[in-house]
């Protein structure tokens, strides 16, 4: 019979040594002199987000347009005084000195708007999620490569600062190959209560997720995930509809990614992003949408990284900078309307996985009700 000290095992964790943290380019991108006249299309609560981070890094919005004029008028005289306000977007779409659009509307009405925009030959910027329809979504990356105009979605979490420096550092292959991407989120969202949120059933996987399934098709890359396997739940007391806990798997041949969403935190809440590889581990935690505390450690020693900013504004005037940049340099923004439909195949394989309780192959399913 073996004794206690035959059978024990301790794990022994190697302790890193310090070391300085890489430097990144990691702020919101700004164009070196391109400055066009910009125009914001829906003026709801997320606008002044939008005008908030336009009118910090100097650029010109001359115009918003809402059907509630005076929602637009609000905020045209707290952000941008000298811009017209209209309900009419044919105003906006017929003005030769407007060249970018900024659609921050839901995605009804906005697909039809989007067209409109590009075959008035204006370069767009769409709220996300995208589109409903993957199919729409290809149809309009085409349209906008026949007008010769840039389409972009406004993944603002991109320009996150923990999200921006991840990004460098994959770029740098710091990590090596990925093997693992896991993700917890824990915050209040009891908020969408009485709002036109409320009635969608997966605002978690849809309205909200789509910024980490976005994080994971950035991290993987060209990698092509296999399935996604989801689920939803109601939590103890909830008082909305939609469900506010919910998880997702998504599987590539040789890695994962996890996905977990609590939405009725009341206390102390807060985002963990772990990303491993086989050179590197990327960590980073934080309050939600706030200034989180990121390590990067390798074979060389662990870097804490100093990072400014926060996710609002940083990422609203990184997904408006991106573009001003695409358009100045002639090429495709990273956060194109191309690409995005990758993020969106996550996307409505979770929604679809959830709703069936079977896995899903992104690809599968073009398009979804909400």
């Amino acid at each position: 019979m073996s004794n206690d000290n035959d059978d024990a095992r301790e794990l022994k964790a190697a302790t890193a040594k310090s070391i300085s943290a890489p430097k990144f380019p990691y702020k919101p991108p700004v164009p070196d002199e391109y400055r066009p006249s910009i125009a914001l299309v829906g003026c709801g609560g997320i606008a002044k987000n939008h005008l908030d981070a336009y009118r910090g890094m100097g650029y010109s919005v001359v115009a918003l347009c809402d059907m509630n004029l005076a929602a637009a008028e609000s905020l045209r005289d707290e952000y941008f005084p000298e811009a017209i306000v209209t309900d009419d977007t044919e105003e906006i779409f017929a003005r030769e000195d407007i060249e970018v659009v900024d659609l921050a509307l839901h995605p009804a009405p906005r697909l039809a708007l989007i067209k409109r925009a590009l075959e008035a030959d204006k370069h767009v910027l769409s709220q996300k999620p995208f589109v409903t329809d993957i199919r729409e979504g290809r149809k309009l990356v085409e349209l906008a490569q026949q007008r010769g105009r840039k389409l972009a979605v406004n993944q603002n979490g991109r320009w996150a600062p923990y999200f921006s420096y991840l990004r460098q550092v994959l770029k740098n292959d710091l990590l090596g190959d990925i093997v693992s991407c896991d993700i917890h989120i824990a915050w209040d969202h009891t908020w969408i209560k009485g709002t036109h949120f409320e009635n969608i059933h997966h605002i978690l996987l849809y309205d909200f997720a789509i910024h980490w399934f976005d994080m994971v098709s950035c991290v993987f890359g060209e990698s092509c995930p296999t399935q996604v396997f989801a689920n939803t739940s109601r939590v103890p007391d909830q008082d909305v509809e939609p469900p506010l806990s919910a998880g997702a798997l998504v599987s590539f041949d040789a890695a994962q990614a996890s996905l977990n969403f609590h939405a009725a935190t009341q206390f102390s809440p807060a985002e963990t992003t772990v990303v491993t590889g086989t050179k590197g581990t990327f960590r980073s935690t934080g309050p939600v949408c706030a200034n989180d505390q990121v390590t990067l450690t390798t074979a060389e020693g662990e870097a804490v990284v100093p990072l400014d900013g926060n996710w609002f504004n940083d990422g609203f005037a990184g997904a408006m900078g991106e573009l001003l940049c695409a358009i100045e340099e002639d090429r495709e923004p990273e956060n194109s309307a191309k690409e995005n439909l990758r993020s969106l195949e996550l996307c409505f394989a979770a929604m679809t996985s959830a709703d069936s309780g079977q896995p899903i192959k992104p690809g599968d399913v073009l398009d979804i009700t909400i």
